[in-house]
């Protein structure tokens, strides 16, 4: 069995900690539990990442990356609510990994806390970086983009409590459930 690059072990270190903070936030998710999932010691993981902080912040940046990435390869060459309802789609698809959806969750959770004013902030930027991407991709107008986002972010709460497809919660948003 070939060995892992020490980026390659980075990587799987940080796919280990979107699932375990997903599922257990920031305060109940230890690094002991990462790095079991990955198979490394925990000096290792403090190797790769220099503490917690640290790596939660790179787990929530993956999680604004891969978001960012899915809403622009999903409008590519559309414009207006073309472009607006195949980035929905695309993202319907990337919040049915339950993993990705909760850590979004757990994301906004960390930030309101105010425990961590660095971590905060760095939320609010890339917050302010999805809506700049979806605007200037899409030219949607606030209107458009308030919607846009209050579906999105209704359809995160209902599929984060578990409200089944068929309950009225679902009517008239443009994600499928």
């Amino acid at each position: 069995m070939a060995r892992m690059s020490a980026e390659e072990r980075r990587e799987s270190v940080l796919r280990a900690a979107v699932v375990e903070f997903a599922r257990g936030g920031y305060h109940g998710t230890s690094t002991e539990a990462i790095a079991r999932r990955v198979g490394v010691s925990q000096p290792y993981l403090f190797r790769l990442f220099p503490g917690k902080q640290a790596l939660f912040a790179a787990a929530a940046d993956r999680c604004f990356d891969r978001t960012v990435q899915v809403f622009t390869e999903a409008a590519e060459g559309l414009r207006g609510e073309e472009a607006l309802d195949a980035m929905a789609r695309a993202y319907s698809e990337l919040v049915a990994d339950r993993d990705v959806l909760l850590m979004q969750m757990q994301v906004y959770v960390a930030a309101a806390s105010g425990e961590d004013a660095e971590l905060a902030g760095r939320v609010r930027r890339r917050w302010a970086e999805l809506w700049s991407v979806v605007r200037g991709t899409t030219g949607a107008t606030d209107e458009e983009m308030s919607r846009f986002f209050g579906s999105g972010m209704l359809i995160n709460t209902l599929l984060a409590i578990g409200v089944p497809a068929e309950d009225e919660s679902w009517a008239g948003l443009r994600f499928d459930a």
